[in-house]
């Protein structure tokens, strides 16, 4: 069976390890769980391994806002102090304290 344990936290601040976004943690899947579609758009030699902790984050880059679902191994802690302005997390999260946006809704 397997087991895995996720990295990162609702509401953590993260960024990719190779493109330039960062956001903020709102849901995990304990495996790979998007469409195979989605998959196989990703190039061959960039493919993440399924059976990791996947992310979906309320991510920003400097052009836009969007929805980002990103392995674990693509991520890391985001240790700049700053907030993110996703005009989405007020409806998730409380303000931001010590690099972290407390969960203001219960999800399932």
């Amino acid at each position: 069976m397997l087991r895995t344990q996720a990295k990162f936290q609702l509401g953590q601040v993260v960024r990719h390890r190779k493109h330039p976004f960062r956001g903020v943690v709102f849901d995990v899947d304990a495996i790979f769980t998007n469409t195979q579609e989605w998959y196989d758009a990703i190039p061959e030699e960039s493919r993440p391994h399924k059976d990791q902790p996947f992310y979906h984050l309320l991510a920003e880059n400097e052009n836009s806002y969007y929805v980002a679902y990103v392995s674990e191994q693509n991520l890391v802690a985001d240790d700049t102090g700053e907030p993110v302005d996703h005009p989405d997390l007020a409806d998730l999260f409380g303000d931001f304290q010590d690099g972290f946006y407390p969960l203001q809704v219960q999800l399932n």
